[in-house]
């Protein structure tokens, strides 16, 4: 039987039945984006509160060019006219490291098309950010044990915009930052770029260590050249899902000390982001994915979970009572005017902007393919075979597209999506793995279409 990635790796010609179908769903991706731009149009000229000019995006019209866009330029077309025939050629630590030299200077030349000042060095600063805090901090454990009385706003001391929407973790990393003689906003933008690049490390390392070596390598190129790039640079969500893919790469290695450092990345990324919790959908996957040990590793990722929340429970901070309080100070806000029967599905849309347009038919084609789940299903497999026999190509972007779904229907996702939710997109395109090889450039150069055509028509807020 052939496996999901030597199908998705093989070349030939796609029957045109396919084609229709990448087509169709192209067409349903163009309407949503377009009718979540024009209703979100109407909804701002009548003040219904949507509280982002342009809308699906939290962004306002203004295109630009700037130095960055030449750059961008060059990078975008070095990587759709070669990046597919090298990621498939290649030795694989230096495709590593090259996918990751590719990622800085994509997501780097986008930053710099808002210009050095605006793009990297300001980005960071506004008094919303975690760098308005970190001269505040002067005593860490004291921080952590005062920090859930800072939450809820309309106090004199209350914490930030995104300091109190978020668990001390993220305002840790800016702070440790700072400390070790990396602060302001221009090391602060750097290090979102540095990190968030590691991304295109860290999804083929997981891919390849589950056994879909093939794919790893047909992803790359789609993770060097991401429209979310847009909001890696510069942003904290960079850092949140580089740790993310980190937490669960060293969760999918051999080894039981890898699996105990991959719950202890996870367990702070826990500490950086309240969704995360969504993540444990995708570590559990990973672990069911796993060719051998799967019960010791998910003990011993549990431990590493339990290790670092213990830490800062010690220290002070219940994660339980932040996650409440954040939800009081998150309706304290914008969210009480933003409308949920708009965001509910326009967040689909600021996705689809974030992922590019090769979400749908990628998705598509790795949940209508999955010959290994049909087989596995036919053989009458159990079902920790089954879930095998899928695939990581398959099952990593459903359990993304779960954690997704969940963080919508919550409403506690209205708008900012398209940065939120980054450390969910990068699993949502190990679908594209299931291209066709022949097509891949193409859909490369929608993807820098994408990037390319937000960074420069709207003017992006972290």
């Amino acid at each position: 039987m052939a496996s999901t990635t030597a199908l998705a790796a093989a070349p030939g010609r796609t029957p045109p039945r396919r084609h229709a179908g990448d087509l169709l769903v192209l067409g349903i991706e163009a309407a949503l984006l377009g009718v979540a731009v024009l209703v979100g149009a109407l909804l701002n000229a009548h003040d219904a509160g949507l509280h982002a000019d342009a809308a699906p995006l939290y962004a306002t019209w203004r295109p630009h060019v700037g130095w960055g866009s030449p750059a961008a330029l060059v990078v975008a077309a070095v990587v759709v006219g070669w990046g597919a025939r090298w990621a498939r050629t290649a030795r694989w630590g230096a495709l590593l490291a090259a996918a990751w030299l590719a990622a800085v200077a994509w997501t780097l030349s986008l930053a710099l098309v808002d210009g050095w000042s605006a793009g990297l060095t300001r980005r960071l600063t506004p008094q919303a950010e975690y760098l308005h805090e970190v001269p505040g901090v002067t005593d860490i454990p004291a921080m952590l044990a005062g920090f859930t009385s800072r939450i809820v706003d309309f106090q004199p001391d209350s914490w930030s915009t995104h300091t109190a929407g978020h668990p001390p973790g993220a305002l840790l990393v800016f702070v440790w930052l700072d400390r070790v003689g990396l602060g302001g906003g221009t090391a602060a933008a750097l290090a979102c770029v540095l990190l968030g690049a590691t991304i295109a490390v860290s999804v083929p390392v997981t891919l390849r260590a589950l056994g879909a070596p093939d794919a790893a390598r047909a992803v790359i190129p789609f993770l060097v050249l991401p429209p979310g790039a847009v909001w890696v640079g510069a942003s904290a969500d960079g850092i949140f899902a580089a740790v993310v893919a980190a937490g669960l790469a060293l969760l999918a290695v051999r080894g039981r000390v890898a699996a105990l450092a991959g719950g202890a990345v996870l367990g702070f990324a826990l500490h950086l982001s309240y969704g995360f919790l969504l993540v444990g959908v995708l570590a559990l996957t990973v672990v069911a994915l796993r060719r051998t040990h799967r019960l010791s590793a998910l003990l011993a990722a549990a431990i590493g979970v339990a290790a670092v929340t213990a830490v800062f429970v010690a220290a002070g901070f219940s994660w339980w009572d932040g996650y409440h309080l954040v939800v009081q100070r998150y309706y304290q806000g914008w969210a009480a005017d933003r409308p949920y029967a708009y965001w509910v599905w326009a967040n689909l849309a600021a996705l689809l902007l974030s992922a590019g347009p090769v979400l749908g038919p990628a998705l598509r084609r790795a949940l209508t393919a999955a010959p290994g789940w049909r087989a596995g299903g036919r053989l009458g497999l159990p079902a920790a075979a089954a879930v095998r026999a899928a695939g990581p190509t398959m099952l990593l972007p459903l359990a993304a597209m779960v954690a997704v779904l969940g963080a919508d229907l919550s409403g506690l996702s209205k708008a900012e999506v398209e940065r939120i939710w980054l450390p969910f997109v990068v699993w949502l395109l190990v679908s594209t793995a299931h291209l066709p090889a022949a097509s891949r450039r193409w859909w490369l150069a929608a993807q820098a279409l994408t990037a390319l055509a937000v960074n420069h028509l709207v003017w992006t807020v972290s």
